[in-house]
Parts: structure tokens; sequence; C-alpha cells
């Protein structure tokens, strides 16, 4: 997937920089068409995460250049795990911060000169993942900064994940099929790690580039949500949401941001629903190459509804009908919750959160197989929704079939009961 990108990158000295410096460019990075504003989720929290990553940062670690190079044997390909628009991913193993014990094996991001994603978006995710805390979001270690004889030198160190990214294994054939339960897992942790970042902070942060190839897995392919370099800082109190520039990846980002500019939670919101439906049927959003209507993949779905019977048609042949059906239909339900039109529409992350709860627990109950269309249709939600959308002729013409089965039982019984008592009457 390509992002798009509107942004200027600006010229800077090639004097030694450090963690001082992000506090010197913290006007700059925040200002012009894309400023974000310093918001909170209340409006008796004034402080941005400029603020707080004052407060919150003190245990990155600061690397050298030599460090960094040393730890991945000078960016040797065969240690690359990974690229992006920042730059390329390499495997590496640092020395404990207290210098005593086994080396700590890292992954480590390095921007590349003429990588679509500058200073400015590495800044964001210094300050961004300095501040953020949660089992569900990738955690950052510390940075390397510095301007001199090799040039202008950005790189990141996290975390390893040992399954690299929820696209890497949802997406490539030559990989064993994510099961059904393992997919449960992963689509919840995202779904918390957005929730928390939407509403488990101070102040409230916009993901803003949610898809497959930003949610990481760890060894127990538990999910952690990576690359915040496009991560913006929610609208003040009392605001609606914040005018940015239109940035994000193709087949991801909310039409209503693509359209206004105008950046809430629920762009994330409709994100997440795309790739509930990658997760369904093991598609990418956007494949052009398949047959025309089948390229775009919400096109796609809209003709298998969640309560057809063609829906089954939809779920990716991988998981060769190892699923509940049951909670497939709810699940896709839910996606196209996230995806409607208007976005004060949508859930909220922590909504959601809750929902996919409640289908996991649905999915755990009993054998997948035995999990029927009928007991979809008779969620009482589901059902209550189809009654209030009935319109007034089908509603009458309903009851009056309700009253006339009953008319006829109430007649049967009674004939039966006229029989026999003809029959007692006979001598």
């Amino acid at each position: 997937m390509n992002c798009f990108f509107y942004f200027k990158d600006k010229s800077r000295g090639r004097e030694q920089r450090s963690a001082p410096e992000l506090k010197e460019q913290r006007k700059s990075d925040y200002s012009g068409a894309d400023r974000v504003s310093k918001s909170s989720c209340s409006a008796s929290s004034p402080r941005g995460i400029p603020q707080l990553y004052e407060e919150k940062a003190h245990g990155l670690r600061v690397f050298s250049y030599s460090e960094l190079r040393q730890a991945t044997n000078d960016f040797n390909r065969l240690l690359k795990i990974g690229e992006g628009g920042f730059g390329n991913v390499y495997k590496g193993s640092i020395k404990p911060a207290e210098g005593k014990g086994d080396p700590i094996v890292v992954a480590i991001k390095k921007r590349n000169e003429d990588g679509l994603q500058g200073h400015k978006q590495w800044v964001a995710e210094v300050q961004f993942l300095g501040v953020v805390e949660h089992p569900n979001l990738v955690k950052l270690i510390g940075y390397c900064a510095t301007d001199g004889r090799r040039g202008i030198q950005r790189l990141l160190v996290y975390e390893y994940m040992a399954n690299k990214s929820l696209e890497d294994h949802l997406f490539n054939k030559a990989r064993a099929a994510l099961s059904w339960k393992t997919r449960l897992q992963i689509v919840l942790g995202a779904a918390q790690g957005l929730a928390y970042l939407h509403e488990g902070l101070e102040v409230q942060v916009i993901f803003r580039d949610f898809k497959t190839s930003n949610v990481l897995l760890d060894e127990n392919f538990e999910p952690k949500l990576s690359d915040f370099g496009l991560a913006r800082e929610g609208p003040m109190a009392g605001q609606s949401h914040v005018s940015t520039a239109v940035v994000g990846t193709y087949g991801y980002a909310a039409p209503d941001y693509i359209e206004t500019g105008h950046l809430t939670t629920k762009s994330d919101v409709w994100s997440f629903g795309v790739v509930l439906f990658e997760i369904l049927t093991g598609r990418r959003s956007l494949e052009r190459n398949r047959p025309r209507a089948e390229q775009k993949l919400l096109e796609w779905v809209k003709q298998f509804p969640a309560d057809s019977k063609k829906f089954s048609l939809i779920m990716d042949p991988r998981l060769e009908n190892d699923y509940s059906s049951s909670a497939a239909r709810k699940i896709a339900k839910l996606a196209d919750n996230c995806l409607l039109k208007s976005a004060k529409d949508r859930p909220t992350m922590s909504q959601v959160v809750e929902r996919l709860k409640q289908i996991i627990e649905l999915s755990e109950d009993g054998n997948p197989s035995e999990k029927s269309l009928e007991s979809f249709e008779n969620d009482p939600v589901d059902s209550e929704k189809k009654r209030n959308q009935m319109g007034p002729s089908e509603s009458w013409k309903r009851r009056m079939t309700q009253l006339s089965k009953l008319g006829e039982h109430v007649e049967g019984a009674s004939r039966r009961r006229f029989m026999i008592m003809q029959r007692a009457q006979v001598p």
C-alpha cells in the first residue's frame, strides 16, 4: 500500500543533536497547516504531547550512531526485517542500559535520506512513544539523532517483535494461515490499543494510519500498534475535530477525512472497520490483480451481507471453514458500523472493544460448526432492529399470520375436545 503525504521538510544544520534537540524543535514541528491543537480528553487537562514527553520520557536511551552500527553489523542486509515510508528496519542486539547481563534483541529503524517521512515524523514518533504505555502499543527503547560527517542520521530502537506484522501473516501465502482464534485475539488487542489512545490518556491521540502492516505481533501473537509518525493529538475540549493535511494509506483512510481534512478518533474507527473485513476475508483493501468487481474490498463485500445466505462466500478459504459462523457474521456487522458514512454514527473504540469481547465469548462457546445462521438470526438485538425496520404493511401481515395460526390452534383444540365428549356419550 502506498502512503500519501503532504508536508514540507525543513533544512537543518549539521550540529550534534540529542535529547535537547527534541525540545528545541517543538514549535516548528507543531505549527502550520497541519498543526495539532494542544488537546486533552477533558477541559481540565491543558497539557499536550510535548509537555508530557518532557515529564515522562526520561527512560528513553540516547544511542550513538556507532552503537547502532555495531548492533546491526553495519546495517547488514541479512539483518533487514522490514521497510516502510520512513526507511529500513533491522534486527540488532544492544547492551543493557546498566551494562550488565545478556544483550537485548531489538528492532532498529533507520531513516532513508530519500524516505517519504522526514524529521518531523521522526520527532512525532519519539514524542508519542515516549509518553504512551500499553500492552498493545510497541515499546520505544531509545533513539539516535546525529548530524555529522555521515550526514543526517535519525534512528529509532524498539522492542523486537518476533512474528513481524499482521499484514505478513494475513496475506503472505508462504506462511501458515492464522487460525480463527488467533485472528480474534489480534483484532481485540489492536482495538484495545486504539481505545487506550483515544480515551486512556491525559491527551487524546489519533493514530491516523491504522492498517495491518502497523500491527506487529510478538512471540505469542499478541498485537502491538507501531509507527506513530503520523499520529496527532485530538481536538481541544469543546471542538469537534482537528484540521490537518490529509495523510495516511490509500484504502484505509476515512472518506470524510479525505474530503474535508477534519480528523477525529472516528477516522481511526473507519480504518479499523477495513481491517476487520481483511481479517474475515484474507484479502487486502485494494488488490489490482483481481477482477474489476473484486478489486476494492469494501465494494465487493457489500454483495454478501452479514445476514444473507451468501455471506460465507467472503470468508478466507485458508480458514478451511474452521470458524464460528455466527461470530463471523457479527464481526461483519460490527465492521459495517465502523464504516458508516456519517462519522458521528460510528461506535467509539471502547464500544468496539466491548462488542468484540462479547463476540469472542460467543465464538468460544461450544463447537464452531454448531454456530448456525439460526442462532445469529435469533439474536435479540438483531431481531429488535429488524422489527423496527419493518414497514407497517409487512408488520400488519406478520401479525395477521400469527393470529391466523393461533386461531387454527384454538379451533383444532376445540374440535378435539368436542370429539372426546361425543365418544364419552356413546353407550
